[in-house]
Formats: C-alpha cells, sequence, structure tokens
C-alpha cells in the first residue's frame, strides 16, 4: 500500500514536471518565433530602406538625362542679310542722338541730303547704242526715253541694263507706259534704278522744267541716279548728266506744284537748279543688257 502511494506520488511530480517542461518549451518557442519575426521585420525593413534608398536617388538620374541644357547666348545666329541689301544699310550714315533728334527726317529730301553720292560707272557704248534704238523717232522730231539700272559692288554702282519700256512722244516730251513692266524687269533681276536716259531731238542739250521734275522722282530713291540727255542737233553739246543741285534744286522741285512747262525760281542760296555730274564715270570695260520692251 505504501509503494503504491509512492508510485502514485512519483507520477504526479512527473506530471508537474513534465507540464513545467511544456510551458518552458513553449515560452522558448514563442521567444524563438518573436525573434525570428524581428529579423525578418528586421530585413524586410532594411530591404525596404534599400529600395527607397534607391528611389531617393533615381530622380537625379532622370532629371540628368531629360534636362535641357540651355544653349549660351553666343552660339546664336541671325540670318544675314543678302549682301547688296547690306551695302546698302551701310550707305545710312551713323548719327549721335543729339544729331538724329535736331534733324528734321519728314521728307525724303533729308535723307538724299545726309550724305554724298558714291561713283556711278557707264559704258561707254550706252549712249550710242541709246542713239541707234532711238533714230526711228529721232528721225521724225520724237523724243525717246529709257531706264538706266544697275548694280551696287565695292560701293560702287553700275549700269548694268539699258530698259526701253513702252512710251508716248512728241517732239518736246516723253511719256512711258506700263510703267509695272519697268518695275517686273528691277525686280526679277534685283537692279537698283540709277536715273533714265531721254532724247531732244530738235532742242539743246538742257534740263526742262518737266525734265528737272521728271528726275526729282529718280534722285529722291538714290542720290547717285542721273539724268542723260542726247541733243543730237546741239553742236557745242550733244550730251549731258546731270543731277538737281543738293539741297537747293531739290527743294525747289519738292516745293513746286506746277505742272506742264513752267518757270523755276532759283534756290534760295542762288545756286542752280541742276549740274552737270562730276562723280560719273565712262567705262569702257563695263557690259550692259538691252531690255527692249516695246
Amino acid at each position: 500500500m505504501c509503494e503504491n502511494r509512492l508510485q502514485e506520488s512519483v507520477k504526479d511530480e512527473l506530471s508537474v514536471k513534465s507540464e513545467s517542461v511544456k510551458d518552458e518549451i513553449s515560452v522558448k518557442l514563442e521567444h524563438s518565433r518573436s525573434e525570428a519575426e524581428r529579423s525578418s521585420l528586421e530585413s524586410v525593413l532594411a530591404v525596404h530602406s534599400e529600395k527607397q534608398m534607391l528611389r531617393d536617388e533615381e530622380p537625379s538620374l532622370i532629371s540628368f538625362e531629360t534636362k535641357e541644357i540651355p544653349v549660351p547666348p553666343d552660339v546664336i545666329r541671325q540670318p544675314s542679310p543678302p549682301p547688296v541689301l547690306a551695302e546698302v544699310q551701310d550707305l545710312i550714315p551713323e548719327m549721335p542722338p543729339q544729331v538724329s533728334e535736331a534733324m528734321d527726317v519728314s521728307s525724303p529730301d533729308d535723307l538724299v541730303c545726309s550724305k554724298s553720292p558714291l561713283q556711278l560707272h557707264i559704258s561707254t557704248t550706252l549712249m550710242e547704242n541709246f542713239m541707234k534704238m532711238a533714230k526711228r523717232n529721232t528721225d521724225k522730231n520724237l523724243e525717246t526715253c529709257g531706264v538706266l539700272a544697275g548694280s551696287l559692288k565695292n560701293r560702287k554702282f553700275y549700269v548694268t541694263a539699258l530698259i526701253i519700256p513702252k512710251q508716248e512722244s512728241t517732239s518736246d516730251s516723253c511719256q512711258t507706259t506700263n510703267e509695272e513692266e519697268i518695275f517686273e524687269v528691277q525686280d526679277k533681276r534685283s537692279l537698283f534704278p540709277l536715273g533714265w536716259i531721254h532724247t531732244h531731238p530738235t532742242q539743246s542739250c538742257f534740263m526742262s522744267s518737266i525734265d528737272v521734275h521728271t528726275h526729282y522722282s529718280y534722285q529722291i530713291m538714290l542720290p547717285e541716279a542721273v539724268a542723260i540727255v542726247m541733243a543730237p542737233r546741239d553742236s557745242s553739246r550733244n550730251h549731258g548728266i546731270f543731277r538737281l543741285t543738293n539741297p537747293g534744286g531739290l527743294s525747289v522741285i519738292r516745293q513746286c506744284q506746277q505742272r506742264g512747262f513752267h518757270p523755276h525760281d532759283p534756290p534760295p542760296d542762288g545756286g542752280p537748279i541742276y549740274k552737270a555730274c562730276t562723280d560719273v564715270y565712262m567705262n569702257p570695260n563695263l557690259k550692259f543688257d538691252v531690255i527692249d520692251l516695246r
């Protein structure tokens, strides 16, 4: 009986120890899970942090690839103007602001008066060729007119085209018609209007009141423009190359409102309204085209 009690006591003790061991193992297992979960969580956080760091670095790479690098100002180039146009612009003198403000540039004459004309070159055979073309009219005592046009090179003008327009003539006048054809020729060939030439079949070599008004429209466009008068019956001078005086003659004609043949008062300075040119060169090597629009 005592033996039975001892066995039961041992069983109870073993049972208690077994439960205690189970509890201890359970606690250790829970501790191990916690450590494992913590370790796993730390690993996840570490990976997440690493990815976040990579993402933080990515924008700078993207920004670097897509960022537009501004072009330095000194590499910007404006289109150059055409050579002929650039030469013409060079003819306009630079003026200090005070001088510019003091000048009244409201009229074309003021611009013409601002500088001296450049050299003008004309072929030595141009006048002779023109007279051959005008012979039929000259024999009938009718005037003939033509337009002088040309180019600008090395700051010198060259008459490279003689244009004979459609026209209506009398013994002392010549009126061009279909003038748009003249402008079309000059535009297509990029020519400057450098003046005009006409005959006085029955008169002497001079510029009439109608002639000076006609030439005024040429000279206000270009101060180099000339008026050539061919007078085959003038024994003292069979041709002349003229311009209106500047500013005297230009001012008189600009203010004159009369038409037809009429007298003009002399300029305020007492000089002539027009005079022979001294800066026109007869060039034996210069070639020119004859364009007859009649």
